[in-house]
């Protein structure tokens, strides 16, 4: 049967300025006269792992912070904004009914924690058990952009990456699931350029079952 892989919990709910707002939050709570704006969160959204991003900006500053513990903060905060309730992306509700109906197996291909996930699961009305498997941080795959967690979901899953299709939100997504082999559905965040997806095997802004793709 066919995959249907979401590559991050951006994929299902937008979710990144509730994620720049708990980070900002956080360098408040720690005495930083740091803040990240739009602009700035937007450029950093073109590398993966918001610890590394903490690390990187402090580097560039020459400052020197407990990037880990910013980012758990900034985690526990972003898990506390979500118990507000988010939407889900245009088009994820059908197409994850669509997949279960045509006979598709759907994935969660995430590196990031599993609190987060479940956080934003339950702010959406999903659950773990919206999908037949869920791959994040407790799965031991490395971050993306690197292909693991892709190839973990194949090995996991039985299947070739050609019976499977990727969607991501991210270019670094983008880049980790073509290295593993699969067509990947470019549904870009807010906070990224459409631009800068190249490889994509389609740009969508309204998600749908790419059957196109997987009669190819």
């Amino acid at each position: 049967m066919p995959g249907l892989f979401l590559g991050s919990i951006g994929t299902l709910a937008e979710t990144s300025d509730l994620q720049r707002d708990s980070f900002n939050t956080a360098f408040a709570e720690a005495g930083l006269d740091w803040h990240w704006s739009a602009e700035d969160y937007r450029e950093m959204l073109t590398t993966s792992g918001g610890r590394e991003r903490i690390a990187a900006y402090a580097e560039a500053r020459e400052e020197a912070v407990d990037a880990a513990a910013l980012h758990a903060r900034k985690s526990a905060l972003f898990q506390e904004r979500l118990e507000q309730g988010v939407a889900l992306r245009p088009g994820v509700a059908e197409t994850l009914e669509a997949a279960r109906a045509a006979g598709w197996v759907t994935a969660l291909v995430t590196t990031t924690a599993p609190a987060n996930v479940d956080a934003l699961l339950a702010a959406t009305g999903l659950s773990r058990d919206s999908f037949a498997l869920v791959v994040d941080t407790d799965s031991a795959v490395a971050p993306k952009p690197d292909p693991e967690a892709y190839a973990h979901a194949l090995g996991a899953l039985r299947l070739a990456p050609g019976e499977a299709v990727a969607v991501e939100d991210n270019p670094g997504g983008l880049r980790a699931a073509r290295a593993a082999g699969l067509a990947c559905l470019a549904f870009p965040g807010a906070f990224h350029d459409p631009a800068n997806f190249e490889g994509a095997a389609a740009l969508v802004s309204h998600l749908a079952l790419p059957q196109d793709m997987m009669a190819a």
